[in-house]
């Protein structure tokens, strides 16, 4: 009896190290994109044997976004030093109401985010197009879904506010969102207002949705993957919950949710349109998932946020 505890013990205690050893690969992949140019091979039947084990102990490669396009409209780059260093699209307009600065979400670019840029023109706004840290333009390829992109979104609002803008509002999607979240609640700015598709509620809620897309147990994987996401990148993961940011808001807020979102539950939504401390208004599109939001419902989304401007 003893022996079989003692044996017990170690095969726990190896299957404990290896499910932390690839926990930290996946997690460094996730959070740092590739920067070589080697193709992807992208078809589960093309991907040997040997490239699945890999992919399953390693991690996947994940191709740092890049600007596939340029604005079609007159533009002029602009520069500005964050914690990385940022590269940004300024699309002025004739006459303007106020800046939106437009943050995009993770894994995308600030090219990503043109077709939202320009209805933000129609509405008579200058557009300020940033690609976070890691992104786009951007110094570097690291992402931290949210936490040290906070800054950069205290660095966009520093710049168009020192212009002179007393009408700043910030709009971001999924990681966007959740960076507008975080620097509200970590830094003394004050936009006239933010509007903030999908947020997820935690770091941990939006691992565990991940493996719930792929119908895999999440525990205890969800767990680790969220610890070693943090201690890589120099913060605590579990502590990165824009729920509890959602405190921090006084300003007005409109939240824009798709139904069918694989990603981020209704709940989540729930708790963080409660959270919102200022004037706030939900609006959800009832077939839209994670997704863009203006491929099924433009019309309506247009509509509701020109109201709420």
């Amino acid at each position: 009896m003893h022996r079989f505890l003692k044996r017990t013990l170690i095969a726990a205690s190896i299957l404990f190290v290896i499910m932390n050893m690839i926990a930290a690969f996946h997690a460094y992949k996730f959070t740092h994109f590739a920067t070589d140019n080697r193709r992807k091979t992208t078809k589960e039947e093309a991907i040997s044997f040997s490239e699945k084990c890999k992919i399953l102990f390693f991690g996947v490669d994940l191709p740092r976004p890049v600007n596939k396009m340029q604005p079609t409209v007159d533009y002029e780059t602009v520069l500005l030093q964050s914690n990385k260093k940022l590269e940004c699209w300024w699309l002025p307009t004739s006459n303007a109401h106020g800046t939106v600065i437009v943050f995009h979400g993770y894994g995308s670019s600030k090219a990503g985010m043109l077709d939202k840029a320009y209805l933000f023109r129609q509405m008579g706004y200058n557009v300020l197009l940033p690609d976070f840290m890691g992104s786009g333009g951007s110094e570097g390829n690291q992402t931290t879904i949210g936490y040290k992109e906070a800054e950069n979104v205290k660095t966009c609002y520093d710049y168009i506010h020192q212009k002179g803008e007393s009408d700043i509002v910030l709009f971001g999607t999924s990681m966007g969102a959740v960076s507008i979240l975080k620097a509200l609640h970590d830094y003394p700015i004050s936009p006239a207002s933010i509007i903030i598709e999908c947020p997820f509620g935690s770091t941990y809620k939006t691992v565990e949705a991940r493996f719930k897309m792929l119908h895999v147990p999440a525990f205890p994987m969800a767990a680790l993957l969220t610890f070693w996401g943090g201690a890589e990148n120099g913060f605590n993961a579990f502590k990165h919950n824009p729920t509890t940011y959602a405190q921090s808001v006084r300003c007005p807020t409109l939240l824009l949710y798709g139904e069918k979102d694989e990603k981020v539950s209704r709940a989540e939504i729930g708790k963080i349109y409660q959270n919102l401390q200022g004037p706030k208004q939900l609006q959800t599109f009832p077939e839209a998932g994670h997704d863009n939001y203006l491929k099924q419902y433009k019309d309506l989304w247009y509509e509701t946020v020109r109201s709420f401007l």
